[in-house]
């Protein structure tokens, strides 16, 4: 009998008639296969077992006798010694054998040990978490979150909590918080100040809330929030002593050569939580930016890690090592394991063909960077990328890109589909979200479908201050508020809650599929009660084929350092000759 720490949950396995052990014992279950973990030849073996589940608080009160010499008696006795104890008493009444407490977690490597399984299963019977009113509110998963951050800081100082975008890392923090005095400090993008504001004042009311003002020393206790852009101008908040330090949206201070990096890797505290959905956005290196925050002594210096890991001749192989070294310290869980009650995402591909003016202007693009020559070094670099982007633009609309034809409409393929799509989504009487990398086409997207829908479209970018964001997805949160909300993928792809909208639209594509997946999760996350799909465009025969082919590369080389999957790696187009570069661009067409 095995408790599931993150769905609290007691599962029988094991025999033959799992169902009938829990019979046997008082206990009534309903089958179910359930992931276990069980010695193997090559380790332990996490796969699915025949089993039966039941209710953590009945189980432990209607155990009964059973076979002492069966596993299952074993574990039954031990879980009614913890049963018997005072709540105080209960995490050393009994030592569980390892069928007690082989639950898996939700990443599907992590498995709880024996202390944290008897804790969380006292705690869902007697409610004996450190702070009761916010660990009640919580899902099951979230609650294991949380009681591993506690256990991660009182081991280690610090742990990165990597659960996957929309399912709850604020408010599995704040848990954590809020059963300490403080000071803490939370360090997050300005985006999202008022949504740990609001998130504090919801959960942990007790909680004083300080925005910080530069040069202010910091409390007796309470929070203090400030963004990355005060930790790297402010020395008030490097001086300071915390209790706990929080790096929501952690991905920030993934560039070690950076004040705001250095400065996160100074601060004064007791313990350290990185937040991210993301924590390998672009290449391995950024694991280790993130784990020299909030666990410092377990990748060790990073020339050592580049050459152990970044640099490896077999990316992939260097990933799986490193999955292995950086697993207790780092914990992932995605919805689909731990939050089965959220509606499904579909994903949709549109592949469109370029107009007659997209592939004038795109081929005349490619004529005069090659004719002119890219140079070499720095400079070759910089024309490169500013030749991608000017092809990006091109796709999006070709007037971003300078091109003077009259009119709006029948000039770009992805543009024309986006504004078709967006209107049968209102005609259904839903909402949705569309995001753009370019302010330019955020305002000509702005005023091309306000004109469409007869109604006005708000666009939340980054020239817009904090006041004016907030009041956008006040609006746009109400049922009778505007049905789409335009935003700038990098101002507003992170930390909002924007569950009304069940549509997601890409117009142009961003080179990171990470920047993507976040922004969709505005949606697609927990208080979500509809199926969320997600449109991307793709312009065939031009870079943003090569770009679907990058993002998939970048998936695999995530997913194998996290121990998802095989990985490899995609070198830089900015090594490339001047005849390579041009025929990838146009072997695309």
């Amino acid at each position: 009998m095995t408790f599931l720490v993150e769905r609290e949950l007691f599962v029988w396995w094991g025999g033959a008639d799992p169902v009938g052990a829990a019979a046997a014992a008082g206990v009534d279950a309903v089958a179910e296969p359930v992931r276990i973990a069980r010695p193997g030849p090559d380790g332990f073996a996490t796969g699915p077992v025949p089993a039966a589940v039941s209710p953590a608080g009945a189980t432990l009160h209607a155990l009964g006798a059973i076979e002492a010499a069966h596993s299952w008696g074993r574990s039954v006795h031990a879980w009614r010694e913890v049963a018997r104890a005072r709540p105080a008493e209960a995490e050393g009444a009994v030592a569980l054998p390892t069928a007690a407490h082989a639950g898996v977690a939700g990443d599907g490597r992590t498995i709880w040990s024996a202390e944290v399984a008897v804790r969380a299963a006292v705690a869902a019977v007697h409610s004996t978490e450190p702070a009761d009113g916010v660990w009640a509110r919580l899902r099951p998963y979230q609650r294991a979150g949380a009681r591993w951050l506690v256990d991660r800081l009182d081991t280690e100082g610090g742990a990165l909590l990597a659960d996957e975008m929309g399912l709850g890392k604020t408010v599995q923090a704040i848990a954590v918080l809020a059963g300490r005095t403080g000071p803490h400090l939370v360090v997050c993008p300005a985006s999202v100040v008022g949504t740990w504001r609001r998130e504090l004042a919801r959960f942990a009311p007790e909680q004083t809330v300080v925005e910080h003002t530069r040069g202010a020393p910091p409390p007796e206790g309470g929070v203090v929030v400030a963004t990355y852009g005060m930790l790297a101008r402010d020395d008030a908040l490097t001086a300071a002593e915390w209790d706990v330090v929080v790096l929501d949206e952690a991905q920030y201070v993934r560039n070690p050569a950076t004040a705001t990096d250095r400065r996160a890797r100074g601060l004064t505290a007791r313990g350290r939580i990185a937040l991210t959905g993301t924590p390998v956005e672009n290449r391995l290196d950024d694991l280790w930016s993130l784990l020299a925050f909030s666990t410092p002594d377990v990748l060790g210096p990073r020339a050592r890690f580049r050459r152990r890991f970044a640099t490896a001749g077999d990316p992939g192989a260097a990933a799986a090592r490193l999955h292995a070294l950086v697993g207790p310290h780092l914990l992932r869980r995605r919805k689909s394991e731990v939050a089965a009650e959220l509606p499904p995402r579909i994903d949709v591909h549109h592949e469109v063909e370029p107009t007659g003016e997209q592939r004038r202007v795109y081929a005349a693009a490619l004529d005069g960077a090659f004719g002119r020559g890219l140079g070499a070094g720095v400079d070759r670099r910089g024309r490169i990328l500013a030749l991608l982007t000017r092809l990006k633009q091109l796709c999006a609309h070709p007037s971003l890109a300078g091109s003077e034809e009259p009119g709006v409409t029948g000039r770009s393929a992805s543009f024309d589909r986006l504004t078709e799509l967006v209107g049968e989504i209102v005609d259904n009487g839903e909402a949705a979200l569309v995001f753009t990398q370019y302010r330019a086409a955020g305002e000509l997207l702005a005023s091309h479908l306000g004109e469409t829908l007869g109604v006005a479209v708000p666009f939340l970018h980054g020239g817009l201050g904090r006041p004016a964001r907030e009041r956008m997805v006040a609006e746009f949160s109400d049922p009778g508020g505007p049905p789409v909300l335009l935003l700038s993928l990098r101002a507003a792809g992170t930390g909002l809650t924007l569950t009304r909208a069940s549509h997601v639209l890409h117009l142009d594509r961003w080179w990171n599929p990470a920047v993507e997946a976040q922004a969709s999760d505005r949606a697609h996350r927990i208080g979500q009660t509809r199926t969320v799909t997600v449109h991307t465009f793709t312009t065939r025969g031009t870079v943003e084929q090569l770009i679907a082919d990058l993002h998939r590369s970048k998936r695999d080389l995530a997913g194998a350092a996290l121990g998802e999957t095989e990985g490899s790696s995609v070198g830089s187009l900015a090594r490339l000759g001047d005849d390579d570069l041009r025929a990838v661009l146009e072997g695309a067409r």
